[in-house]
């Protein structure tokens, strides 16, 4: 019950933070009093790398109140998973948002998404490490190890962004003593532009309006949804599909690969988008994971090696899609400031906006996982003891082999049902998604347009 109260909760408050906080971030950016900020303006990095600072070391913090008892568990869940996410929603949406501020052109944001994915992939050899210390029956060296992770995680987050800041601030100074020097040429601009804010109403809106927004977060919806239910299953998968076939040690490298994986097999994917772009991609992930699905079905839960490369590969290339998806969220953020004429790009305040649709997949993939186990199976992951009760009231050896049967048959089913259900929905929503090739072009070519064209048009204002 608590599980369930909590997820229901959670699933709430993670939907609404994510547009919240970008509004919080953005709205000025949406004033027509900004009309003099330029596009990826040292002041908007600034101000990112500012929530950065501030934000990330209480994010690695938040990650520690997970390991220590000082709650009851069902309140704990609750606290824990809601004040991980907020700075976790805080952190994402400011990286992302750099994604879209520091660059326009689709060579240089897959060259920082590029180098993203590397650093994420150096991050994530926490994962082995992780295993070296785990031992259920005596948490200590493990919580020892969580301080250490997060401890280094508020270094990475203050030093690199305090470098990040200096240099900023310099160009922010620089940039103000050129204004200086142009100030007397100036002359009260109140009668020209109009003082307007636009409400998040107006936003929303607007937002409404764009296509592609929607036929993208109806997609992203799927997506989040299964890499988070890869993330919740892949152990369950491990235990109840492979655990007597393999060794643990094989399972532990399995687990820490699929982890891994994703980032280094991004770096590959993000040539592929630079030579093809991000559109035929992407749409060749969707038919690449549809394939090996139904391969997959076919084959049966049998053949050994084919269900280990299925496992891992089914969670690598779908946590590489996502990765590549922020790419297509910057090139929605560039249609969005060229559609709605806007003086500066909200990139943070849609990235929320993604979120708010997109989001409830992580609560989604749980609670339906759970419950397709359990209509499956008839396997409570949260009653077991009633289950080997019912086991063992029956005769030992005939019921144990039907109930490890029925519980494999149901792991399988579910493992191979759901991609192959997303990849079909997915394949039909990404063909009705036309911001890439000459669209995509033109919007960026305006963009760029602009950037370079503000400062002479300011100067005719005046």
């Amino acid at each position: 019950m608590s599980f369930w109260i909590g997820e229901t909760i959670f699933l709430v408050w993670n939907s609404l933070n994510d547009p919240l906080f970008g509004w919080m971030s953005d709205r000025v950016f949406l004033s027509t009093q900004q009309s003099g900020v330029e596009i990826s303006s040292p002041e908007v990095v600034l101000k990112r790398l500012k929530a950065l600072s501030r934000n990330g070391p209480l994010f690695a913090i938040s990650f520690l109140t997970f390991w220590v008892a000082w709650a009851h568990p069902g309140l704990q869940f609750l606290i824990c998973l809601c004040l991980y996410d907020s700075f976790l929603t805080m952190v994402d949406l400011n990286h992302n948002a750099l994604l879209a501020d520091l660059a326009v052109s689709a060579k240089e944001r897959t060259s920082l998404n590029f180098y993203s994915s590397l650093f994420s992939a150096i991050g994530s050899l926490s994962v082995f490490l992780s295993y070296a210390v785990w031992n259920k029956e005596d948490f200590f060296s493990f919580r020892i190890f969580c301080v250490a992770l997060a401890l280094c995680s508020v270094i990475g987050f203050t030093f690199p962004t305090w470098l990040l800041r200096q240099r900023f601030e310099a160009e922010v100074k620089t940039r103000q003593n050129e204004e200086a020097v142009l100030k007397d040429l100036y002359i009260d601009q109140t009668s020209i532009l109009q003082e307007e804010r636009i409400t998040l109403a107006e936003y929303l809106k607007q937002l409404s309006r764009q296509r592609n927004f929607l036929w993208f977060v109806c997609m992203n919806l799927l997506q989040v949804f299964h890499c988070h239910f890869n993330n919740n299953f892949f152990p369950l998968f491990l235990e109840h599909l492979l655990s007597d076939r393999i060794s643990l040690s094989t399972g532990s490298f399995l687990l820490g690969v699929a982890y891994i994986a994703p980032h280094l097999n991004n770096l590959y994917f993000l040539s592929l988008c630079q030579k093809y772009g991000v559109y035929a991609v992407i749409r060749w992930l969707f038919l690449l994971k549809l394939t090996l699905s139904t391969v997959m079905l076919f084959a049966g839960p049998d053949q050994i090696y084919v269900l280990c490369f299925f496992i891992a590969s089914n969670r690598v290339f779908t946590e590489g899609t996502c990765k590549l998806l922020n790419l297509v969220i910057t090139d929605l953020v560039d249609e969005d400031f060229v559609l709605n004429r806007r003086k500066q790009a909200a990139s943070a305040l849609l990235f929320g906006m993604v979120a708010l649709v997109t989001k409830p997949g992580q609560t989604f993939a749980p609670l339906i996982g759970t419950w397709l186990l359990c209509v499956y199976t008839g396997h409570d992951i949260f009653q077991r003891d009633a289950m080997n009760n019912v086991v063992s009231a029956q005769p030992q050896l005939e019921a144990s082999a039907v109930w490890t049967t029925t519980l494999r048959q149901g792991c399988f089913y579910l493992l191979v049902y759901v991609p192959i259900t997303c990849a079909l929905l997915q394949l039909l929503m990404w063909s009705r998604f036309t911001l890439h090739g000459k669209r995509l072009q033109t919007v960026k070519a305006h963009r760029q347009a602009v950037s370079q064209n503000r400062l002479p048009q300011d100067i005719k204002t005046i």
